[in-house]
């Protein structure tokens, strides 16, 4: 039983892969099943057993990182109030972004699903914003929203970045770098 999970997990990660590679060449509707295997180098009856069609690819992978991503967020909103710091939430925000870095450079690259990003960013803010009220008890709610566009602006360009640089920093490093520009403004560079 474990032979076939482990085999299920490695298929599964050749088509996550060959399909990412896929579409960062190419958006979604261009993408063949045929072209998708030839490159995951399995058969086409072995991409059915996983996935209806490409969408149904898409919409899983998508999914699975969103799980992710609430699973990352999670303790921020369970956590006691002094515990909360902003490096404690972007570190577990970062560590998310890097373990799905291939989605993330498609999300935001010339194809990627901008509705997909647009997803993450909601519930982002959702979960940032109560714990942001949390940690900032004299905000107002409008302050704590413009705080929080700014912010995930700056992440993802953060992100980007560190996208390019092939994401050599760590996750804690880069939450680091977060944290001090969120709390210190243009003083981070002193």
């Amino acid at each position: 039983m474990a032979r076939t999970d482990q085999r299920t997990r490695l298929t599964r990660m050749l088509i996550r892969q060959a399909f990412t590679g896929l579409l960062q060449e190419k958006p979604v509707q261009s993408i063949s099943i045929k072209e998708l295997c030839a490159r995951a180098g399995i058969n086409r009856g072995t991409f059915y057993a996983h996935y209806t069609d490409i969408y149904d690819l898409m919409g899983q992978i998508e999914e699975e990182m969103l799980t992710d991503f609430q699973t990352a967020l999670k303790p921020l909103l369970d956590s006691d109030n002094t515990e909360l710091t902003p490096l404690k939430i972007t570190t577990g925000i970062f560590k998310c972004l890097k373990e799905n870095a291939d989605l993330c450079a498609v999300t935001l690259g010339k194809y990627g699903d901008k509705n997909f990003a647009t997803r993450l960013l909601t519930i982002g803010r959702e979960k940032c914003v109560e714990s942001y009220s949390k940690y900032f008890a004299h905000a107002t709610p409008k302050q704590i929203e413009y705080y929080y566009s700014f912010v995930s602006a700056g992440c993802i360009g953060l992100l980007e970045k560190w996208l390019a640089d092939g994401m050599t920093t760590s996750a804690e490093e880069i939450a680091s770098v977060a944290e001090n520009i969120m709390m210190k403004g243009i003083h981070f560079l002193q």
